[in-house]
């Protein structure tokens, strides 16, 4: 056996096996380019479980309909050599197996099982914090980095995934702390900036985060798509906060849609900044339809009703009622079909098939709809993953909806407290405007 970069065994003899596995825990954790070296390392031994778990695991970060499918022969593949494995590995492969199959309960209790008692492996806390994000498990993201940290100190990468778990609990000063702590350590480490930026948009600090963003933006470049455009997402998001949609347009146009428009998360950041765009009231002229394009092409998938809802809004703004109609019938078939006794099955009954409908209906203008079936949606809407401030795009729906259909009574005082949660945002004295106009 050989030894990883985190000093554990891997049951191969193949060095450049376990360098393929160091290359793809490190872009992992840090958000780089150079994952599928994954794949080359699980070709080239079949028999190393930890190389085809992890090369599953990529296949299933993708988020396409055929996921599941390309991830199963890699996890099939090391069922032979299950019992030479060691013990972390075999887990690895567990947990990955449970992912693939849908049971999100199962994965992050593998996992978590994984970082606890190989606390070395900070690629197992990412992993263990990705699942929970996804199922909106808030606090445990937050307990496995804080149990981490005293292995990890002196990782930039370790600050950073405090600092997000901080943030997403809502315990801000600390978040910043860490987050900032995390960019001395390493000025290039994007989920800090990430963490902070956080922190400065539900803190209502506009002008402060978009220099800040824009003083690291140059330490961008050589990321994943993801993390390259979502952080310059959250640059637009502190422009249209400040009133300044122009500027947000720009950065859309410049860094945020054009990177890999075939990616899902890539998809996600456009529909939800052309939206806030439009509800800025700027002409996005025929921005959608681009977007859309990449969107249909799709085809129903239903991997997350995070990324469903999404495109719907996507599909609806573009007026693509077909594709629209399509995917809709499509994920109420599947919600049908899903096991309310699982985690997954539940979120997709009681909050993924409300939302889709409620998003649908919205972009349709039917405005009485939308808010009826938005708002039971929105009670367990932390469950379909994504931050605070990608959530807030639905609420941000629900809310124009029930003005539209008259609710004003009911709308304006959640527009009241926006104002007064984050006093300094130009955005909110101009919705409570509109909403007297209406």
């Amino acid at each position: 056996m050989l030894t990883d970069r985190w000093t554990l065994q891997v049951a191969t003899d193949d060095p450049a096996v376990v360098a393929g596995l160091d290359t793809f825990d490190t872009s992992f954790i840090t958000y780089g380019t150079t994952a599928a070296a994954v794949w080359d390392a699980a070709k080239a031994d079949p028999a190393c479980v930890m190389a085809q778990a992890k090369a599953a695991a990529l296949e299933m970060f993708l988020q396409t309909g055929t996921s599941i499918t390309k991830a199963r022969p890699w996890l099939r593949q090391a069922e032979p050599h299950l019992g030479k494995a060691t013990e972390r590995e075999r887990l690895w492969h567990a947990q990955v197996s449970a992912w693939v199959d849908g049971d999100a309960e199962t994965a992050i209790a593998i996992c978590r099982d994984i970082a606890q008692r190989w606390p070395q492996d900070l690629a197992a806390v990412k992993m263990t914090q990705f699942h929970m994000f996804h199922v909106g498990d808030l606090a445990g993201m937050l307990d496995i980095a804080e149990a981490a940290l005293p292995v990890h100190r002196h990782i930039a990468e370790m600050h950073g995934m405090l600092a997000f778990g901080l943030e997403e609990m809502n315990r801000l000063g600390e978040a910043e702390a860490a987050g900032r702590r995390a960019v001395e350590m390493k000025r290039a480490e994007p989920w800090a900036h990430h963490a902070i930026a956080h922190v400065m948009e539900t803190q209502g600090r506009c002008a402060e985060g978009f220099d800040f963003m824009a003083g690291l933006a140059d330490t961008w470049a050589d990321r994943n798509s993801f993390m390259l455009s979502h952080n310059w997402w959250h640059m637009a998001l502190f422009a249209i906060d400040s009133d300044r949609p122009e500027v947000a347009l720009k950065l859309y146009d410049d860094h945020v849609w054009g990177v890999w428009k075939e990616y899902s998360q890539d998809q996600v950041n456009a529909v939800a900044l052309l939206a806030r765009l439009e509800f800025a009231g700027l002409d996005v002229g025929n921005r959608w339809q681009d977007v859309a394009d990449y969107i249909a092409a799709r085809g129903p998938e239903h991997v997350e009703p995070f990324l469903d809802a999404h495109y719907l809004l996507g599909l609806t703004c573009a007026g693509r009622e077909a594709a629209a109609a399509t995917l809709l019938a499509s994920l109420r078939d599947h919600v049908a079909h899903q096991d309310d006794r699982r985690l997954m099955g539940r979120i997709w009954h009681t909050v993924g098939l409300p939302l889709a409908e409620g998003v649908a209906a919205y972009g349709k203008g039917d405005w009485r709809t939308a808010f009826n079936r938005l708002k039971p949606a929105l009670d367990g809407l932390q469950q379909i993953g994504g931050s605070h401030a990608q959530r807030d795009l639905f609420w941000q729906l629900w809310l124009r909806a029930g003005a539209h259909a008259g609710e004003i009574a009911t709308v304006r005082p959640h527009l009241e407290q926006r104002m007064a949660d984050r006093p300094g945002v130009a955005k909110h004295r101009r919705e409570l405007a509109q909403l007297a106009q209406i």
